[in-house]
This record gives structure tokens, sequence and C-alpha cells, in this order.
């Protein structure tokens, strides 16, 4: 695995093939069923350290090229975020192209989970954004690879909890290492993206007293959970510039780069979105040099990965919930190899994750 700048992703699309090798994936599948009009991609990235888990997202993508950057970045991430939790796992994810709320139904669910069935294991599915338990639960009808499943069949339900759980983790750690003190009280921090994973980590971080604002271009879902919490909110055009001691983002991805860093004005950036860090390497050191401390997204949103990963071997909430709490233990020796090293902490924790995957494939060949 090597990391990739975004010049070096743009030169390499000429062909798919080339670009998926350069990511280091193994497989990319297309589906298609005209029935159902289901039009879906899984990528699986690396299988090193176990089958490839990773959540499935129904979105509206404008165009089929958006759908399979997102799928390939995001199984990428799923590697890391597997090794570096100490899962037994590979990285895996999958879209399905279309509107969740007109266009999923029982049928298209189904559907999928025939296609995720094909693949005889190799690539384990799960609820990410537009999809839910019940989902999950219609793909089961097709396949035991899938996880998310509700509660009251015996699986572990919606994960947002557990990830939202872990985010406060790395935000706390981040706390203890910036300041010496992991309390919130009183320290200002602003959560972009209240979603499901969103919401949970306000309620989070308004129990211990922090004085949390939040955005979303949802205008309805922000009054909603402004007036449920009785926290503030802000417009999109004062987002990044605004004086907050912890920038939370929990949206999407690629909201660090060249042109959000220099106008950040926090000391700690802790949030639940993949691939924050447009260009990892580049925007990494940007926040290095602007003396921001960066907890790596694929440590610290690692909860729901952590929560579905227990239903394979009988599903235990309470140690789906230790484990989650590790994320805190983890962060801290992250940052603390990043300062020893001289290196980001999105260096720190990557190196980790690819060691391992780097010596379970030395194992194998010599086995």
């Amino acid at each position: 695995m090597r990391t990739l700048s975004k010049k070096m992703i743009a030169k390499e699309k000429g062909s798919l093939l080339t670009y998926m090798t350069a990511m280091g994936h193994e497989q990319l599948v297309f589906c298609q069923d005209e029935e159902t009009d289901l039009k879906a991609i899984i990528a699986i990235h690396d299988t090193t350290l176990g089958p490839a888990l990773g959540g499935t997202r129904m979105w509206n993508y404008s165009n089929s090229q958006d759908a399979v950057d997102y799928v390939l970045r995001l199984s990428r991430g799923m590697t890391y975020k597997a090794a570096i939790s100490g899962l037994n796992l590979g990285g895996g994810k999958a879209v399905i192209i279309g509107d969740s709320s007109t266009q999923k139904n029982e049928s298209l669910m189904r559907r999928f989970g025939k296609f995720v069935d094909s693949l005889g294991g190799k690539y384990i599915t799960a609820e990410d954004v537009g999809m839910s338990p019940v989902d999950m639960q219609y793909v089961r009808q097709e396949t035991k690879f899938v996880t998310g499943v509700p509660e009251s069949i015996g699986g572990s339900g919606d994960p947002s909890p557990f990830t939202a759980y872990g985010v406060y983790m790395g935000i706390k750690a981040s706390a203890k290492y910036k300041w010496g003190s992991n309390d919130l009280t009183n320290k200002r921090i602003l959560v972009q993206g209240i979603g499901s994973v969103g919401e949970h980590l306000v309620k989070h971080l308004c129990d211990e007293g922090a004085n949390v604002i939040i955005n979303d271009i949802n205008q309805e879902k922000v009054r909603k959970v402004a007036d449920k919490f009785h926290v503030d909110s802000i417009l999109e055009t004062q987002l990044y510039d605004l004086d907050v001691d912890i920038y939370a983002p929990c949206a999407l991805g690629a909201v660090l780069n060249p042109q959000t860093i220099p106008a950040l004005n926090c000391c700690i950036v802790a949030g639940a979105a993949n691939n924050q860090l447009q260009d990892e390497e580049r925007d990494a050191n940007l926040l290095l040099k602007k003396d921001i401390l960066y907890a790596p997204d694929f440590l610290i949103n690692a909860g729901g990965l952590i929560n579905v990963y227990s239903e394979l071997q009988g599903y235990n909430k309470e140690e789906s919930l230790r484990k989650t709490t590790e994320i805190y233990n983890t962060t801290l020796e992250i940052y603390k190899k990043a300062e020893i090293e001289q290196i980001t902490t999105h260096q720190a924790a990557y190196s980790i994750a690819a060691k391992k995957i780097a010596d379970r494939k030395l194992a194998l060949k010599n086995a």
C-alpha cells in the first residue's frame, strides 16, 4: 500500500485498472440489475488480515466516476481502519447509486444481497449513509455475509452510536495530549454534519458541558438538533474561520485542503468523516505547520466497524464498547509516536496499520 497524492491519482486515472493497482485494490465489482434498477459498485481493497468488511452507502451520485472514486478511497480507508484497530479484517466498501428516499426498497436490497453473496465471503457488507438495520435484514435474506442487522434478530443494529462514541474518545484523548486534561467542559467545539453519528456526538459533548456549535446543509435538521440540545448553529460561510478549540468534521470527506486549512482557527481537528484530508501527505503537513493537532479519521471513527465486527463472532455489546473505548489510548500512542519520530499524526497511524499488513503478508509467505 502507498499514499497517493491528488496529482498522482489524476495522472493514473487514464486506466481504471492502473488506478486500482496504484491504490492497492484487489477487486472492483460493478453490479447491475434491470428488474430492480440496481446500480452498485463493490470495492475490495486488501484481504491480508481477513475478509473485507465495509458499509454500503446509497447516494445519488452525479456521475459514475464520482461513485468509483468514493468506493475506491473508502475501501482503502477501511483497510487501515481495521488494521489500526487490531481487527482480523480487510477493507471493503460498496455504493448503490440512487436516491435512498425514493428508490430504495426490499427488492433492490435483496438483489444487492445476491451480488454480495456471489463474492463468497470475500466482502461482508454493513450499513452506511442511506441505509438502516432493516435494509441489512433484507440483504441477509440473500446472504450470510452481512452485519449491522437489527438487534431483535441477534445483530448489532445501528453502528452510528459506536462510531460517535469512538470519535468522542478520540476528542478526549486529543484534549489530553494538547492541554494536559481530557475535560471538555466549556471547550468550544464545532460539529460539522449532524447526521446520525454527528447527533450522537453532539449529545456526548453536551453531556460533558462543552460549548457546541453545529453546522449542516440540512437546515431542518439543524433546527431540530439545536433545539434538542440547546446549542448554537452557524452557516457554511462562517465555518472554517470560526474561533473554536476543536473542529469535528462529521460530514463529507476532503474538507481539509489548501483552501480550508489556512482559514482554520482551532487547536484540534477530530471528527467522524472519512478521508478528511484531500491529499493525505500534503494536508497532514499543512495542519502540522499550523500547529493543529489532527486525529487520524480512520483511527477515531472505527467504533462502528468494531461493533459490527463483533457480530461475526457472536454479538457482545459490552465487549464492543470496551474495544471502542480503547480508541482513547491508541490515539495517545499515535500522538506520542508522531512527536518522537517528528512525523505527522497521519503518517504515524498509517505506518502502524501498514506494518501490521506487511508483517501478516510476510508470515503467510513464509508459512
